[in-house]
Order: C-alpha cells, then sequence, then structure tokens
C-alpha cells in the first residue's frame, strides 16, 4: 500500500491526511445544509465556531496520544511533527466538543441542537477517515488466517497482507459501524423526525462507542493505562453517559412534566 497520494514539489501529501479532510468538510457541509434552515441561524457564529473547533480539536488529538506515549517523544519537535501519524480520535473529539461549548455559550448558541447536527456529521467523517488508517496499514487488529481474510474483497486482502502476515482489518469494521450510524441518523434528521435536543449526540455517541468498545480489543495498536485501553475506557463511559441521559430526557423529564 502506498500511503502517498501526490508529492508536491518535494512535499508528501499523505491519503491520511486527504480522507480527514473530505471527511471533516463533508461533515462541515451536512451540518451547515441542516443548520441554515432554522430561524436564528448565524452564518458567522458557525464558521467561526468550526475552525475553533477544528483547530482545538487537531491540538486535542495530538496531545491525547503523546500523552499514553510519552517515552517516545524526546523533545518539542517530536510533540509538534505529525508526519508519521498519532492522532487520536478520542482526544479530538473531547478538546473539540469543549471548545465549540465554551464558544456556544459565549455566542448564545444553541448548543445542543448544533450538536445534535454536528455530531452525526462526525460519524461520517470518521467513518471515511478510517480509510487512511487501511492505506497507512495501521489500526489494524491482530493475526488472522488466510482462510479469514478471504472472505473480503481482494484489496483489502492485499491491504491486511503485512510482512507476510494477513490481520483484522479493524478499520474496515469500525468504518462501517460508524457509517451505518450516520446513514441511520442523517435520514432521521432530513425527515425532521421530531427527537428532543441532545438526542441525537446522545445516538451519535453511543454508536460510537458501543462499537468501538468492542472494535478496540482487537486492536495491536492501542493506547494503554496500565493493563487497560484507554478507547474502551472512553468508550464505556461514553455508553453510559449518553444512555443515562436518555433515560433521564425521556424517562425522568416526561414524568416531572406529567406532575
Amino acid at each position: 500500500m502506498d500511503p502517498i497520494a501526490i508529492n508536491l514539489f518535494g512535499i508528501e501529501i499523505m491519503w491520511y491526511g486527504i480522507l480527514i479532510a473530505a471527511g471533516a468538510l463533508v461533515a462541515i457541509l451536512f451540518s451547515y445544509f441542516i443548520l441554515k434552515k432554522e430561524k436564528n441561524f448565524n452564518e458567522d457564529y458557525f464558521l467561526n465556531g468550526i475552525i475553533i473547533t477544528v483547530i482545538v480539536g487537531f491540538i486535542g488529538a495530538r496531545l491525547w496520544f503523546v500523552l499514553f506515549n510519552l517515552g517516545d517523544f524526546h523533545n518539542l519537535w517530536d510533540v509538534i511533527n505529525t508526519r508519521n501519524g498519532g492522532l487520536a480520535f478520542h482526544g479530538g473529539i473531547i478538546f473539540g466538543v469543549l471548545a465549540f461549548v465554551l464558544y456556544a455559550r459565549r455566542k448564545k448558541i444553541d448548543i445542543l441542537r448544533y450538536l445534535d447536527v454536528i455530531s452525526v456529521g462526525v460519524l461520517f467523517a470518521q467513518g471515511l477517515g478510517r480509510w487512511g488508517n487501511f492505506l497507512n496499514q495501521e489500526a489494524h487488529g491482530g493475526p488472522v488466517s488466510e482462510s479469514f481474510i478471504s472472505h473480503f474483497p481482494t484489496f483489502i486482502q492485499n491491504g491486511m497482507l503485512i510482512n507476510g502476515v494477513y490481520y483484522h482489518p479493524t478499520f474496515l469494521y469500525e468504518s462501517i459501524n460508524d457509517l451505518i450510524w450516520f446513514v441511520v441518523l442523517a435520514f432521521l434528521i432530513l425527515r425532521k423526525v421530531n427527537f428532543k435536543k441532545g438526542t441525537f449526540l446522545a445516538l451519535a455517541i453511543f454508536g460510537n462507542s458501543l462499537g468501538r468498545l468492542f472494535i478496540e480489543g482487537l486492536r495491536t495498536d492501542s493506547l494503554m493505562l496500565g493493563p487497560l485501553r484507554v478507547a474502551q475506557i472512553v468508550a464505556f463511559t461514553g455508553i453510559i453517559l449518553s444512555l443515562l441521559y436518555l433515560v433521564y430526557l425521556y424517562l425522568i423529564m416526561n414524568k416531572h412534566r406529567k406532575n
């Protein structure tokens, strides 16, 4: 597999970066298309919020990766240089969301409504971005037999043949999981299903976290916290929090209103 898309005047442009950027662009356009039709939509606030979120999210993704791999970084340049990879999805999401919430509160933006729509777009971005991992031959699982990998398309088999050994295409499992959740939730948003604010955000977190919780257990390059996989800790937390929020939203709040 060749992770380099083009060589532009001596600068190597990687497929990983192109796919991440393409996924982010689709997520932004999807969110813009939905939100611009609603009352009180401010285009400048939206675009400024997205720029801040992307920048802080990128920094957060790098810092999260560095934090759990401190032994591999010896100076500031090692930390800054992302040419060899080293971005953690959960770090980007956590830092990016915090930045957006702070900005939205300052501008009095409807935080939950925006996060409802943006979180669904992020599912697409993550699903597409995983194919960058495929082209880098990373984020895969442990060794598998040739008979197992033969059930996948030939190009997947070739990509997962690394140094003579076939590996679990875990990037594919996660990509499929995220894209399925994106299609379902995007369909519901486009049909203007009248869910309570925060529902799509909770479902997006639940869907991504549920898939990640199981898929992460197959990977060989997980960030670790002692004997535990960091992504599984975050995914389990995401599942619990999203379910608790949905219970609060549809059971506890409804009960209070009836009383």
